[in-house]
């Protein structure tokens, strides 16, 4: 099978959805993923469409007011040059790029750019500091990094012979103008065919180890794959969609990428330092925002002010990153006359489960599987499906890989062990319990091991743990979730202290001063209390205990605002 026609079958796969979308049945029973031997998003579909297309593509506001509007023929244009200018500059199909920048334009040039040169993006949040930054350099083999200016000081502590391109002004030294990029030719020639399992982005996520994972996702297994996240969401041409979600995060491309362009509508960003409720729904009102997706945390916020200041809500509202609250979605459903919609994916996913247009809602529920996606519940200890009762019994979320579903990673790049435990049987093991009642909804129950969700951020505890240990106070330490009524959850990290340290506001300031300097901002321990450490007798740490102990709460825990 040749690229010819990989544009009518995309196409055809991404209406057929369109078409019922508020038909559940017939989208699961009916869809087919479109195949492809060769397949290159950026080419096939998105210049296509951008085509002598003025319609918006991309529209940031910036909380100063400024504005940015690219059009879709203009997103293609610039994307060409940038392409052009890196190829001159030496990137080559295959090349690692680290992407390192904010919500602004450079980024999803940079995204279609790179496709359209079969390198691959390993995506990082401006969040990073120069431990992470090594580690992705490193294991991530980057051959060229892209980086705002003002953040190209942190590279300074990440040796390595990459070209470094910086965004925002001219960089020091080495660094590269990414601006000289606009002044190469709007024609782009690509240099060879792009293979569907071409890899096309690495993804960092945390894990139960030391050091995060690496996703590998190719060239359908996003860019395809997301068509059912377009469907969750109720994506249509023409739409403004406001998704929020950091750069460097699976969700942003998830939802500020794929499946918005996949449906042909307006990717909208407010950019903010602080979140404002009040300015991000006068912001809405104004840009007639009509699919708005955000984690949890925003929406907790959001309730917090007066919804009814929204004159137009959004027609389609969903959440993802963590279960939501049921307050939550029953405020904004007697303000807004909307109904939040949970969805449950993974980096190593697109959107497996979800609550789509047009279902019937049940409280608590995330939904049902995905068009393209066969669910099933695995008996966490035999690997086997789940038998009995719909409801009575709980497995692990798992995904039928006989059924070929697109949106799918890879595999952990330079993991064959991890990768065949995740694929281990026939199926993806997603690590998450959850249960599933007569009408085959799912509802989560929670991980399988001990990282934790805070905010829309996942937490490794044992990441943590190791950065607490660095400082000369710390003998043993065990970081667990503890309840926020913001957040979700905390990390919380229980300490031994080493010979010559008292307990004491004094040494947690200096423990919550060392978190904040070798650890990204939505890492950083919040809570601290100094105690023994249960453990089996094998020696190793009962966190269920102390999950238990800190959901009863403490007095004797010291709270990282409290001290500052």
């Amino acid at each position: 099978m040749s690229d010819s026609g990989a544009t009518e079958r995309f196409r055809a796969a991404r209406d057929f959805l369109l078409a019922h979308r508020e038909d559940y049945g017939t989208a699961y029973e009916g869809f087919a993923w479109p195949r492809f031997d060769r397949f290159n998003w950026a080419l096939h579909w998105f210049d296509v469409i951008a085509a002598d297309n003025d319609r918006t593509a991309l529209h940031i506001v910036e909380e100063d007011g400024g504005e940015t509007r690219l059009s879709f023929a203009e997103m293609a244009d610039r994307s060409n040059r940038v392409a052009n200018w890196l190829r001159a500059r030496g990137v080559r199909a295959g090349d690692r790029i680290v992407v390192m920048l904010g919500n602004q334009a450079e980024l999803w040039e940079t995204a279609l750019a790179a496709m359209k040169l079969r390198a691959v993006v390993i995506p990082a949040t401006p969040l990073l500091g120069p431990a992470d930054l090594r580690d992705r350099v490193e294991r991530g083999r980057a051959r060229h990094v892209i980086a705002r200016t003002a953040d190209t000081a942190k590279f300074d502590a990440v040796p390595g012979d990459y070209t470094r391109i910086a965004v925002g002004g001219p960089g020091p030294g080495a660094w590269l103008a990414y601006e000289d990029a606009y002044r190469e030719p709007a024609g782009f020639t690509p240099d060879g065919v792009t293979r569907a399992d071409d890899p096309l982005m690495l993804y960092f996520t945390s894990g139960t180890t030391a050091r995060p994972k690496l996703v590998e996702h190719t060239h359908v297994s996003y860019p395809v794959g997301h068509l059912a996240t377009m469907y969750w969401i109720g994506l249509r041409p023409g739409d403004v969609h406001l998704n929020i979600s950091s750069p460097g995060w699976a969700k942003h491309a998830w939802s500020n990428l794929f499946a918005p362009w996949n449906a042909e509508a307006t990717v909208f960003i407010h950019n903010y330092t602080r979140f404002d409720a009040a300015r991000l729904m006068a912001e809405m009102d104004r840009h007639r925002v009509t699919a708005f997706c955000a984690p949890p945390t925003v929406w907790r916020m959001l309730i917090q002010a007066d919804l009814s200041a929204l004159r137009r809500p959004p027609r389609e509202v969903v959440a993802a990153g963590e279960p939501l609250n049921p307050e939550v979605i029953e405020t904004v459903r007697r303000q807004w006359g909307v109904t939040v919609r949970d969805g449950f994916g993974q980096t190593e996913t697109a959107v497996q489960v979800s609550n789509s247009p047009g279902q019937l809602l049940k409280a608590g529920s995330m939904g049902r599987p995905s068009p393209g996606f066969r669910v099933e519940l695995l008996d966490p200890v035999t690997g086997e499906p789940v038998t009995g009762e719909p409801g009575a019994a709980e497995g692990e979320i798992a995904l039928d890989l006989s059924a070929g579903p697109v949106g799918v990673m890879a595999g952990y790049h330079g993991d064959p062990r991890r990768t065949a435990e995740a694929m281990a049987g026939g199926y993806y093991r997603t690590g998450d319990i959850g249960s599933r009642d007569a009408d085959g909804y799912l509802t989560y129950v929670g991980r399988r091991d001990d990282v934790f969700k805070s905010s829309d951020y996942k937490i490794s505890p044992f990441e943590l743990e190791s950065a607490l240990l660095e400082h000369e106070a710390v003998a043993e330490a065990a970081v667990v979730p503890a309840p926020d009524p913001l957040r979700l959850a905390v990390p919380k990290a229980y300490i031994v202290l080493a010979d010559g340290w008292e307990p004491g506001p004094g040494t947690a300031r200096a423990l919550f001063a060392h978190s904040r300097a070798v650890l990204a901002p939505y890492k950083r321990v919040r809570r601290i209390e100094f105690a023994e450490l249960p453990k089996t007798v094998s020696g190793k740490i009962r966190r269920i205990e102390l999950r238990e102990r800190t959901a009863a709460g403490s007095a004797a825990e010291y709270d990282e605002g409290d001290l500052r």
